[in-house]
């Protein structure tokens, strides 16, 4: 009998399988990044909703763990804890976070691979996404969260900033004099900030919306440099229209 496992789990992806299923790709604190089959989920009458399954929606799964196939089938599945997902009743927040959720899971999905676990990375994304704050330092998030993100990958900026070598070079991943690929003065200097708010604790920066759209395209050329996979990546566009 293949055993079971429970374990937190974070939604990245659904797609329809067969007539009422779907393969979910989860990323799970115990194993990782996988694959399940849920059957029927799609049938009326299921016991299992489908809104369990929006993007990062927090859950509690027992699975079939086979480790001689990649997709295996899912026996249990609730909302983390009982909690139903909070609804704010202001219709401005709720798209600021639905933005901010779509733009962490797509890069979440686009980056992460069937390996091993990544405890400390689920646990930072499962506090992420509770949102504090207001809409002022909300609007650093997605910065935050990209270069949060890089160290786990393994392709974290080297923050060697120094008045000698001011400009970030994507593609050797640090601060030099001057080169081919290398960010403008301001955007280096700013980029700098935001690893020093990640990295220790400064605060993270004062910046304009203009800024911040400059310094999350740039990050995301750095990520499309250093992943093969990585590409078309389109939810910041929506950060951009809802975070001022």
């Amino acid at each position: 009998m293949t055993p079971t496992l429970s374990t937190p789990a974070l939604v990245l992806h659904t797609t329809q399988y067969a007539e009422t299923s779907v393969i979910a790709k989860i990323f799970t604190r115990q194993l990782g990044v996988r694959s399940y089959i849920l059957k029927g989920v799609r049938k009326g009458g299921s016991r299992t909703k489908q809104n369990l399954l929006q993007p990062l929606s927090y859950l509690d799964l027992v699975v079939y763990n086979n480790p001689k196939t990649q997709l295996n089938y899912l026996k249990e599945i609730a909302p983390h804890g009982g909690a139903v997902p909070r609804i704010s009743e202001d219709m401005s927040d709720e798209a600021v976070h639905n933005a901010l959720r779509f733009f962490m899971t797509e890069l979440l999905y686009k980056t992460l691979r069937e390996e091993e676990p990544m405890p400390e990375l689920f646990d930072y994304v499962v506090d992420s996404v509770q949102f504090k704050g207001d809409g002022r330092s909300l609007s650093h998030q997605p910065i935050l969260f990209l270069l949060t993100v890089s160290r786990y990958l393994g392709i974290e900026p080297l923050d060697n900033y120094s008045q000698r070598e001011p400009l970030f070079d994507q593609q050797g991943g640090r601060f030099c004099f001057g080169g081919e690929n290398t960010l403008g003065a301001g955007t280096s200097q700013l980029l700098h900030y935001y690893l020093q708010a990640v990295n220790g604790d400064e605060p993270a920066p004062l910046t304009t919306l203009s800024q911040r759209t400059e310094l999350i395209n740039s990050l995301l050329d750095y990520f499309q440099m250093h992943l093969t996979e990585f590409r078309n990546f389109k939810s910041h566009e929506i950060l951009h229209t809802v975070l001022q």
